[in-house]
């Protein structure tokens, strides 16, 4: 009987610690602030942000920026956070979810001017002298107090590394080559210093903040490169998590002429062995940082480029490209496209099958909206290792070609069952005003946070 008492205690038990650890996984939801400003149905007020937070453990508000005069952090959209009072409104959110925790993000990739290559200079000026550190911490300390924010993310605008073409093996072969030869471009000669500061810098906050238990993240942005500007080791005492915002190795921006999978899960064939999501998990965890400190970001976007008559017939990347795709109605952004945007032009595949290449051959009228008439041929990563993408080949007139690579709940989830295999701290969504928030696509409202949360 004893011993029958003893196994029920111990299968109690596993019970109790597997429930206490599942809610322990985050779900971190980011909003960026800015997309009040969005045109039509892309507008996101307030208002639509309460069933999302069902699912959300912590929410990061974007963005706020750094004040080169004085090295103090500022609201980037003084009108709308503090006149408007959007800080209060989104603070006050916790009455109502008890749970949720509220952190100001700064920086983002937001705060920039300017167009030459130090457009985000303050950033690293910032961290070079104890003074100007001091000032932006006890600025810091005071705009998160004085709003009722629960911490800080750090979504440092370190420099970007710059963008690769793919290669075959053999002309990466000479690349390297050439490197050895002559080095590799330099985007920060002090970097190594730059690395180390932003250590003290986070001590710092940290220091500050913990007399009244706030809370103290850091975002690595996307191409921002780790093995430069990020010791895990050194700041895992003194965060409480690090989100990796694994996506962006392949955008319209960085490279307008070769489109490729945004962000896969995995390596693909010929190309950088790094820019992936699986090599950036491996590096923090190997460099020391707990697994359970880790959080992986899951983008709610999808990157789109111009296909044209050199792009060819099957969509399968890499492919040749015409830049950027059109600015869309939604985010108003070239080669961004919010999900439900995509999804609500994904087409029917027996539809497509039956009719498409047939009414490809009658488009004669070069003013008709092509878009309009004619869906993405949708292609569903049934790897579960690259992701998703559609596209659209260009009409009789070389037009209205388009291809872009995006997580659906398939692929989000993916990304979420991945997460949890490696007893990652969690998820993060980037952002939750491009997921679904109106509910167009299905009748839930949020199907890439939800899709994330569940299979988490």
């Amino acid at each position: 009987m004893g011993s029958v008492k003893t196994v029920f205690l111990a299968i109690f038990a596993l019970a109790i610690s597997s429930t206490e650890s599942a809610t322990d996984n985050k779900v971190v939801c980011y909003y960026n602030s800015q997309a009040f400003n969005r045109p039509g149905n892309g507008k996101f007020d307030l208002a639509f942000i309460d069933p999302a937070l069902q699912f959300c453990t912590h929410l990061i508000y974007g963005y706020a920026g750094i004040k080169e005069e004085n090295n103090n952090i500022i609201p980037l959209d003084e009108s709308l956070d503090i006149n408007k009072q959007n800080y209060k409104q989104v603070t006050d959110l916790k009455r109502r979810f008890p749970g949720l925790r509220v952190l100001l993000s700064v920086g983002g990739n937001q705060d920039i001017s300017g167009e030459d290559s130090d457009k985000n200079m303050k950033y690293r000026t910032l961290l070079e002298s104890v003074e100007t550190r001091l000032a932006f911490v006890n600025s810091a300390h005071n705009l998160v107090k004085t709003y009722g924010f629960d911490g800080l993310d750090l979504a440092w605008e370190f420099p970007e590394t710059k963008p690769k073409k793919i290669r075959n093996k053999i002309s990466s072969w000479f690349v390297n080559l050439k490197h050895k030869i002559v080095g590799e471009s330099v985007v920060d000669d002090k970097a190594e210093d730059h690395k180390e500061q932003f250590i003290a810098l986070v001590r710092e906050i940290k220091n500050v903040f913990r007399h009244d238990g706030l809370l103290l993240t850091v975002s690595q942005l996307p191409n921002v490169n780790s093995t430069v500007y990020f010791d895990p080791r050194q700041l895992s005492p003194n965060v409480d998590f690090v989100t990796l915002q694994a996506f962006d190795y392949r955008t319209p921006d960085r490279n307008p002429k070769e489109l490729d999978f945004p962000a896969p899960l995995y390596e693909l064939l010929d190309r950088k062995y790094d820019e992936n999501v699986d090599y950036q998990v491996r590096y923090w965890l190997s460099h020391g940082l707990p697994a359970n400190k880790l959080i992986l970001g899951i983008p709610t976007f999808g990157r789109a480029w111009k296909l044209n008559a050199d792009s060819g017939l099957t969509g399968v990347p890499p492919l040749e490209t015409d830049g950027p795709a059109d600015p869309s109605q939604y985010t108003n952004k070239a080669g961004l496209l919010s999900y439900p945007e995509i999804c609500n032009k994904i087409a029917n595949a027996k539809e497509i099958q039956a009719g498409y290449l047939g009414k490809l051959r009658k488009v004669n009228d070069p003013t008709k909206r092509y878009e309009q008439e004619y869906e993405y041929w949708n292609v569903s990563d049934v790897t579960n290792r690259y992701g998703s993408y559609a596209f659209r080949l260009p009409d009789s007139n070389g037009e209205n070609g388009i291809w872009v690579g995006f997580e659906d709940p398939d692929t989000a989830g993916n990304k979420a069952s991945y997460a949890k295999a490696k007893g990652l701290g969690g998820i993060a969504l980037l952002d939750i005003t491009l997921d679904d928030f109106r509910g167009t696509c299905t009748s839930d409202h949020f199907p890439l946070l939800r899709a994330s949360k569940y299979r988490l």
